[in-house]
């Protein structure tokens, strides 16, 4: 069973072409929220709140976040395969991320009601659980 909190924001995942760099203003602040940047050698992705796109970015929106509360010892195994199962099996549909201390889990927001009942039923705690 893990402990679980619904991030209050809506979020985007969004594609830049490969080379894009980010805005500075983009990362500052406290009140950024949750951010990943990924950089390959084809795209450069970002997920972010949904105010906080970066300016010519292809973007699926919206999504809500889940993050597993944390740190989680890096030895640990089965942490995103113990909500992706369950998830995948009611078939929605995910994006996840992890950190150096936790994993990051987003589900499109129509289908969060979903799966918060799938979560919940597979004995998982979701704490700020209130659907918007």
């Amino acid at each position: 069973m893990l402990d679980l909190d619904l991030l209050p924001a809506e979020y985007a995942v969004c594609r830049l072409p490969a080379g894009s760099s980010l805005p500075a203003e983009f990362l500052a602040g406290p009140t950024a929220g949750v951010v990943s940047v990924t950089w390959t050698e084809d795209e450069v992705s970002v997920i972010c709140r949904t105010d906080r796109v970066p300016p010519g970015a292809k973007v699926e929106t919206p999504w809500r976040c889940l993050r597993v509360v944390g740190p989680l010892d890096l030895a640990l195994t089965g942490v995103l395969a113990s909500l992706a199962g369950p998830l995948a099996e009611a078939r929605v549909n995910i994006v996840a991320f992890s950190t150096f201390d936790t994993d990051y889990l987003l589900v499109p927001t129509v289908r969060l009601s979903e799966a918060l009942a799938t979560l919940t039923g597979s004995g998982h705690r979701v704490a700020g659980a209130a659907v918007p």
